[in-house]
């Protein structure tokens, strides 16, 4: 086995279809910021909040995108953002004047986060992590997953279970915001579960290939109509061997 080096790409998803697309490290601010011995790290940002239509989120008072972010929409790819302590703020679309909830962060050069809104019903909050791949042992034939439980269920705590070929990798209790660490699976086809014993009841088969890494995105409201419980899921990127170290590193291809 070989530490990796990271190569990040995101995919962004439409209906049923999860379509890649390659990561475009671009600036999340309007003035100059295209030298590149400028010092920055990596943010993507994800609405999970299953009854907020359009947010807009915004770091240090500068606006993250152009346009609002639907309900199971994220930024598509990760934002060059300045490192450092940074604060974080979610609005309504058109109410730039009063977010609804805030976080202050810490992002180091070179690394990459992502952010997760979650909650409903006026309860929201925001998750930051590090995407910290690097740090994973490569191992041939392994997929490398984690999960984020943005499904607002905080009393019937549900089980999340990643299996292939009848063998569960992950078989755990998955409290409302929880997000796993990274773990390794066989590649190929895997089943997701989300489970407890009251309204929460979905299933899905996906296929995930060699030394690629992913996010699983549960969200949604337990026995809606509107906006159920699914299972979604992003490519984070790549990883190759490398024999010294190992390294995010954003590429265009």
């Amino acid at each position: 086995m070989k530490k990796s080096s990271f190569s990040m790409r995101s995919i962004a998803w439409s209906a049923a279809a999860v379509i890649l697309c390659s990561l475009v490290f671009v600036s999340c601010k309007k003035n100059n910021n295209d030298n590149p011995d400028v010092p920055v790290a990596g943010l993507m940002v994800f609405n999970l909040a299953p009854d907020k239509a359009a947010v807009g989120f915004a770091l240090s008072g500068n606006y993250l995108t152009n346009v609002p972010l639907g309900y199971a929409s994220y930024t598509g790819n990760y934002l060059s953002i300045y490192p450092g302590q940074r604060i974080l703020d979610v609005y309504d679309a058109g109410n730039s004047s009063s977010p609804f909830t805030s976080i202050t962060g810490n992002f180091e050069v070179n690394k990459y986060y992502s952010l997760f809104l979650v909650g409903a019903d006026s309860s929201y909050k925001n998750i930051i992590v590090n995407d910290d791949v690097d740090s994973t042992i490569v191992s041939p034939g392994k997929s490398y997953i984690r999960y984020v439980n943005a499904i607002p269920d905080s009393v019937n705590v549900p089980t999340v279970t990643v299996s292939t070929g009848g063998n569960a990798f992950i078989n755990s209790p998955a409290p409302f915001a929880t997000v796993s660490a990274f773990v390794a699976v066989n590649a190929g086809d895997i089943k997701i579960a989300v489970k407890n014993t009251a309204a929460i009841d979905a299933s899905r088969t996906i296929t995930v290939e060699q030394n690629k890494v992913y996010t699983i995105l549960l969200s949604g409201i337990p026995g809606s109509g509107a906006t159920p419980v699914e299972i979604k899921y992003i490519l984070n990127g790549s990883l190759a061997d490398s024999a010294n170290k190992s390294s995010f590193s954003a590429t265009n291809d």
